[in-house]
């Protein structure tokens, strides 16, 4: 851990959080708002309570650039429960079936995982955040409803088993104890934004004839941003201290492809203005020394166009 800064935190910039189980996204955004000293502070990429790991948070400017780093590549590790299925795909869900697991081997799974691998047609979770007229798919469930949301594709290009064993695990059904024989699997999935890995657990059961649902989920990336950056983890949540901000300059040389400008450049930048200059991609970061001063695309007219600009017009 790096260490903290006692002072409310005034500038700009990322906080990786290492999200401890049982704490939801708005929740550890609330605390680093009282820790931070500021009520301009969001995150990017929601993680389910159930889940740890990985939550980027911005701190003022830096809100500006989560929705661009919500979309970066993501890795997890997991574990799969084969033999039973929950209403939400996951352990915090009501079990629906338990077919266990009798007479699958550990080279079955293994000979089934690659067709999850590559880009898929996936279908979320029902309790997903997605909207449906309107609500949150999840919302829509726990009123009763019954979702059916729309397969969409996605990316995994990894998907590796990293072991698999028996498992102990029983549940109730129907008001009876149910103790059929299943497996646990623990994987590694590197993915695009938008998979749910929740639907690769219930999607590997059903190809192998019984249901799944994952037990323990953990994200240990997003983007350039993995567990070795954590400036706050459950002991910092719970205290009083403010955690270091990762800087603008650097978020951006983590996250896009970075363009140098030079003093003209960036008063044109503050005042919003295209410019005549390459950039390589949607979005390009352009900084001038430690500071990210917008983010631009390029044009059909072979100038730069902004996309988010951080620096103020006196720049």
């Amino acid at each position: 851990m790096s260490p903290r800064n006692p002072q409310p935190a005034t500038g700009d910039g990322l906080v990786v959080v290492d999200k401890p189980q049982g704490w939801t996204s708005h929740q550890v955004v609330g605390r680093c708002r009282r820790l931070l000293g500021t009520r301009k502070v969001g995150h990017a990429g929601t993680l389910d309570p159930m889940a740890t790991g990985v939550l980027l948070v911005g701190v003022n400017r830096a809100t500006r650039l989560l929705g661009h780093l919500a979309g970066h590549d993501k890795t997890y590790t997991a574990t799969i429960l084969l033999g039973a299925s929950t209403v939400t795909d996951d352990a915090e869900g009501e079990l629906v079936e338990w077919r266990g697991a009798a007479g699958i081997t550990e080279a079955d799974v293994r000979g089934a995982v690659p067709a999850f691998t590559g880009v898929i047609s996936q279908v979320p979770s029902a309790v997903s955040a997605i909207k449906v007229d309107g609500k949150r798919a999840y919302a829509r469930v726990r009123a009763g409803e019954q979702v059916e949301l729309k397969a969409r594709e996605v990316t995994v290009s990894r998907f590796e088993v990293t072991a698999v064993r028996p498992s102990a695990s029983f549940g109730w059904l129907g008001g009876a104890a149910t103790d059929a024989p299943t497996l646990e699997v623990d994987v590694e999935v590197d993915c695009s934004s938008g998979t749910y890995i929740r639907a690769l657990a219930r999607d590997l059961g059903a190809a192998l004839g019984t249901g799944g649902h994952l037990t323990a989920l953990r994200r240990t990336r997003v983007g350039g941003f993995g567990l070795d950056l954590v400036a706050l983890d459950e002991a910092g949540l719970a205290g009083d201290d403010a955690p270091p901000l990762l800087g603008l300059a650097d978020v951006a040389r983590r996250a896009f492809p970075v363009v140098e400008v030079d003093a003209r450049q960036a008063r044109e930048i503050g005042y919003g203005r295209s410019l005549d200059l390459t950039v390589p991609a949607d979005p390009t970061a352009l900084v001038a020394g430690a500071d990210l001063l917008a983010l631009y695309r390029p044009g059909e007219d072979g100038r730069a166009h902004p996309v988010a600009v951080l620096a103020p017009a006196s720049c």
